[in-house]
């Protein structure tokens, strides 16, 4: 029964051919001459015929052993190739990484970290998503993606988190509001406030409604919103309140990427309402180089963009 030849195999059949005889191919090879010869003995029972004909004065190759050098050439190259891919892999320079973000947050660092990496590391690719919170945790539950950039998990051990900034509620309203008033616009403002005024929510189900509902719950208020929006639409709520039709409450790094140039952000306590943001990735799953490059960037932008603040 004929065995398929082994790497080692063809690298000593490629170096006999080459040098032309076993001492020196032994030589380069690093072996002794007695375990060359038994690895090519050992190649010719595999393949059930000579490779080599030999005697003590020459060595030459067979009709079969001179069909088998290229062969044999274009799998070590091939091999070659690919571990050398491997190692370009390992060390981070190829390969994929897959992010899912809440969308603030893909506006806020996805953006600029993926173009960050994607200068310093063209061989590596991307796929990313805009997801809420409950799906990101899904998608790594299924291995559909690498890392999120979301919300902090439930502390039931599914989940690795790295923490990377507090992220403050805030009221939106339009700039010429009498909330905005330059006289007070250093003061935060309670979330009482939305009791008489139209509210328009997020719609149920992601981090940002859960937020607000308990705001309003610890405020001692009972809000029903005059509108619910996808948190998926940002600019449809800054055109919303820009028009007038109410207030809302979103996370401060949201305000950017509402679409409107004629809103302004209030801050809000009583209570102070704030979501913790970080890296969330599947616990006992490891990264790859690259991935966990990706994760050192976004956390290098994440404070670039606190201390901006």
């Amino acid at each position: 029964m004929r065995t398929t030849l082994t790497l080692k195999q063809l690298e000593a059949i490629l170096a006999i051919a080459k040098h032309g005889n076993f001492t020196a191919a032994a030589e380069h090879l690093h072996v002794s001459q007695p375990a060359l010869s038994r690895i090519v003995r050992l190649a010719e029972e595999s393949l059930g015929t000579r490779i080599f004909d030999r005697d003590t004065r020459s060595v030459t190759l067979t009709p079969e052993g001179e069909e088998l050098i290229p062969i044999a050439t274009r799998v070590l190259d091939e091999f070659n190739e690919s571990t050398g891919e491997l190692y370009q892999f390992m060390e981070g320079k190829r390969g994929r990484v897959r992010v899912s973000a809440l969308p603030s947050i893909a506006q806020y660092l996805l953006l600029d970290s993926v173009k960050r990496y994607c200068t310093d590391y063209p061989g590596v690719g991307f796929t990313l998503r805009v997801d809420t919170a409950d799906q990101i945790l899904a998608l790594l539950e299924r291995r559909e993606i690498d890392v999120g950039l979301g919300v902090q998990p439930p502390p039931d051990g599914r989940f690795n988190y790295r923490h990377l900034y507090d992220d403050h509620f805030v009221l939106v309203c339009p700039r010429n509001d009498a909330l905005n008033d330059p006289k007070t616009r250093d003061q935060a403002l309670s979330w009482r406030v939305f009791a008489s005024r139209p509210f328009i929510a997020v719609t149920p189900g992601t981090s940002t409604r859960a937020a607000t509902d308990a705001a309003f719950t610890e405020a001692g208020v009972t809000i029903r919103p005059v509108l619910e929006v996808a948190s998926l639409d940002l600019q449809l709520i800054g055109g919303l309140v820009a028009a007038g039709l109410g207030l809302t409450a979103l996370p401060r790094s949201t305000f950017a990427h509402l679409g409107q140039a004629g809103l302004a952000a209030r801050s809000l306590h009583e209570p102070v309402m704030q979501r913790r943001i970080g890296i969330l990735s599947l616990a006992g799953r490891s990264m790859s180089t690259a991935v966990e490059r990706f994760c050192s960037y976004v956390e290098q932008n994440a404070l670039s963009h606190v201390v901006g603040d």
